[in-house]
């Protein structure tokens, strides 16, 4: 676990927040504090809430009502500068087969406007960083699933972000690449201060990684704290004990389009942030 930070060092802050959809409350006046630094957790059975918060805070939905602030910028308001203040790694891949490892991270330079005499050697740090490197020439279609996913990372963490969101960043992937992956990533937090924003259905995971959880359930946040306090509160040998108790055993079904969404609105972005 990291060392505790500062009540006031938050860099996302989310208060009574609520979307709705005509008379359905999706998000239901949700508040919630992320710390400069922090690895959250944030949980929910399918349909919770999960995605549509997510976009409010990555620019892509405006809130019904509420306030949110990442890094000091409203995403209702200043767009491009939250833009610019987080990555993201969806659950399904976002590269381009057909380019290199190398040409999907000059691409991803070229949009962030990452300087022309800086670029070429932050793209090797990067690769180098997710033990790539030596696989920059080779088109990303050869390339296994878990490789892809540190590519995505790489092209995430690319343009020095404040914030990295991982939407399922290892769902499908074998045990070592797991936990090489999260080797990578718990060493930008450690060592780049890196804030992390998690979304994981690997209960496991998020108990060994997180600082830091909220479980969101029917729109609302049912509890927050350490993976430590919330199997104390309801008195769970593991996560995945206390997530049951509080958000129950019903199979949940999420709508067709949500997350669907989400997963290709990269491009919508990447087009907009080199506006």
């Amino acid at each position: 676990m990291n060392e505790a930070y500062s009540k006031n060092d938050n860099i996302i802050q989310v208060r009574n927040l609520t979307k709705k959809f005509k008379d359905f409350a999706a998000v239901d006046d949700v508040s919630f504090d992320v710390q400069r630094g922090e690895i959250f957790a944030f949980l929910g059975p399918n349909g919770a809430g999960k995605t549509t918060t997510i976009k409010m805070l990555t620019t892509l939905l405006n809130p019904t009502s509420g306030e949110m602030l990442l890094d000091g910028f409203d995403p209702a308001r200043e767009q491009h500068d939250v833009r610019r203040s987080f990555g993201i790694v969806f659950q399904d891949a976002s590269l381009d087969d057909e380019l290199t490892a190398y040409e999907n991270m000059y691409f991803h330079a070229v949009i962030y406007k990452i300087p022309k005499a800086t670029r070429k050697a932050r793209i090797e740090e990067m690769l180098k960083f997710v033990q790539l490197w030596e696989r920059r020439g080779d088109q990303v279609k050869f390339f296994s699933g878990g490789m892809k996913r540190r590519l995505e990372i790489a092209r995430g963490l690319l343009h020095l972000p404040k914030i990295l969101f991982l939407d399922e960043p290892t769902l499908g992937l074998d045990p070592q690449t797991r936990n090489l992956i999260w080797e990578h990533i718990k060493d930008l937090n450690k060592h780049e201060r890196i804030t992390v924003f998690l979304t994981t259905h690997i209960m496991e995971e998020a108990d060994r990684v997180a600082d830091k959880v909220a479980i969101i359930d029917h729109g609302r946040i049912v509890a927050q704290g350490t993976p430590r306090e919330l199997k104390d509160r309801t008195g769970s040998a593991t996560l995945e004990e206390a997530f049951l108790v509080y958000t129950g055993k019903t199979i949940r079904e999420e709508e067709a389009t949500g997350l669907d969404n989400m997963r290709m609105a990269s491009k919508m972005w990447t087009r907009r942030a080199g506006r």
